[in-house]
């Protein structure tokens, strides 16, 4: 199926699953004088899983959070199904809304429950009935696995058991897409696996997610695409096996020759 808009004539770019979502366009952006995001050009299609790894401070936060506009950009578009991300009222709330966006540090509301951090948005922002929304959120917090902790206050949950409960509540919203920025970082090792396992489920059902993380195993099992960061530029775009068998540039073996002695 043909886009519905133009996208950005670049080499990096290769149509996989459905039509575009995401399509970025030529997107800069400075920290005074340092090139945090230089050029950036690639299109993310629905259903397809695109996991962002490299270095440090090589640009891949700062993207991840520039697609909903957390984070402003000096130039260029980025465009979300067919609507070009506008810089700041009722519009931009709307798209926000189709997006949603898991962080390193969970977010969640403390002082209130599982299950109201899980129906707060359904309710404030959709408009949805209190018990349409409980009912949601208890089907997604069983779908993640923490449906028996609804009651209990984000305190009183591990790190895994709340990066989870952040998961419900972006589904809960009806996303898009989903942004997950570095979503296990923050966790204990034995935790790790916990909230891999309910994103990879995510990818087998077909939703549509850009993961930046470290880890390399979540990459290779469920990605379609990924994208190899280095001082604010793609430098590669691969699939996970041409990627982590045969990484054409000299930043990415070097890269991974390091993380993957290890």
């Amino acid at each position: 199926m043909q886009p519905t808009f133009s996208a950005p004539s670049t080499s990096n770019i290769s149509v996989r699953r459905g039509e575009p979502l995401v399509v970025i366009d030529h997107v800069e952006k400075h920290y005074g004088d340092l090139h945090v995001l230089n050029d950036i050009n690639t299109v993310v299609n629905r259903g397809e899983v695109v996991v962002v790894i490299g270095p440090s401070g090589s640009g891949k936060s700062t993207l991840c959070r520039a697609i909903n506009r957390l984070e402003t950009i000096d130039s260029g578009t980025i465009a979300i199904d067919g609507e070009v991300l506008p810089e700041e009222g009722k519009e931009l709330a709307q798209l926000r809304a189709d997006v949603g966006m898991v962080f390193q540090s969970f977010n969640l509301f403390a002082h209130k429950t599982v299950l109201e951090n899980v129906t707060l948005a359904p309710i404030k922002v959709k408009g949805m009935k209190k018990a349409e929304a409980e009912r949601l959120a208890m089907e997604l917090l069983d779908r993640v696995g923490v449906a028996n902790q609804a009651q209990k206050m984000p305190a009183q949950l591990s790190g895994g058991q709340q990066q989870r409960v952040a998961i419900a509540r972006s589904l809960a919203m009806n996303p898009k897409l989903i942004l997950m920025d570095e979503p296990t970082s923050a966790l204990d090792p034995e935790m790790i696996n916990e909230v891999l396992d309910v994103m990879v489920g995510l990818a087998e059902q077909g939703m549509t997610m850009i993961v930046v993380t470290h880890e390399m195993g979540f990459a290779r099992k469920a990605a379609d695409r990924v994208l190899f960061m280095a001082d604010g530029q793609i430098v590669e775009e691969a699939t996970p096996a041409e990627f982590f068998s045969r990484p054409k540039s000299h930043r990415a073996q070097d890269f991974l020759s390091k993380i993957l002695a290890h």
